[in-house]
């Protein structure tokens, strides 16, 4: 009777386990969760760009806003450069027309500053951080909310990241002002299908000087390539002038018109 009993138990304890590890079974395995990806960033729009590159040419023709009064505060932190008033508030005054600053073209002439180029954060920072010091993260004195909305920061933004990340140094001698690599031939082709109608076949249609001492696009393209090259790519602030960008041009389009222009009048 004890034999059976012992039997009963034990067969009982077995069951009970079978039943525990065939439970166990049935439970579905633990699963790894699934991490979240990260969003891919966009590439903003063109006209965003070209708006941006506008901004940084002149933020304040091209936002229509009144010109601040005095000079910018950041200026009074260099001594080389004596222009005041409107022309110390231009991002293109501090860092160049080729992002550069001190560094690049501005390294020498009326237009020397201490300021570094802004090519170096382009390249290394998110749109959300450039965002962000445009609003003076970094500096409060180089906060332009005050001036600007969030959809011009934003712009002058992508324009940083997106347009100023060249390396000109790359495209243009800076002794000979010339292109390295261009085809004028090809350019005069391009100027005479997209530029011509606005500034003429001879390039001296349009005036940006005045009758003493005119400056025609063949002026701006024999003494100032890097104007020259943003200008075409980003447009002209406050004027109907269309952006390379947004023609989908490439930089060796804009080298080879460059090249043709450089041989029209600069007088």
């Amino acid at each position: 009777m004890k034999r059976k009993l012992l039997f009963s138990g034990a067969a009982v304890v077995i069951i009970a386990a079978a039943i525990l590890v065939l439970g166990a079974c049935g439970q579905p395995a633990p699963t790894t969760p699934t991490p979240t990806p990260t969003p891919t960033p966009t590439t903003p729009a063109p006209a965003t760009v070209a708006l941006g590159g506008k901004l940084y040419d002149n933020w304040i023709s091209a936002a229509n806003v009144a010109t601040p009064p005095g000079n910018s505060p950041l200026w009074a932190t260099q001594t080389t450069n004596k222009r005041t008033g409107r022309d110390t508030w231009r991002c293109k005054e501090c860092h160049g027309w080729d992002y550069l600053g001190k560094d690049g073209a501005y390294s020498k002439g009326s237009h020397l500053t201490s300021f570094t180029g802004v090519r170096s954060a382009a390249t290394t920072k998110t749109i959300a951080e450039l965002t962000a010091i445009l609003k003076g993260s970094a500096n409060s004195n180089h906060n332009f909310s005050t001036y600007l909305n969030d959809a011009q920061i934003t712009a002058l933004a992508s324009f940083l990241k997106e347009g100023a990340t060249i390396d000109e140094k790359q495209y243009i001698d800076y002794t000979t002002k010339k292109p390295k690599v261009a085809d004028a031939a090809k350019g005069k082709g391009l100027y005479d299908s997209r530029c011509a109608a606005c500034h003429g076949a001879d390039g001296k249609t349009l005036n940006f000087g005045d009758a003493e001492e005119p400056e025609y696009v063949g002026t701006l393209a024999l003494d100032n390539p890097w104007e020259f090259i943003h200008k075409v790519r980003f447009g002209q602030p406050g004027a109907p002038m269309p952006s390379a960008v947004e023609q989908n041009w490439s930089i060796q389009d804009i080298l080879d018109i460059l090249a043709h222009t450089q041989t029209l009048p600069g007088k």
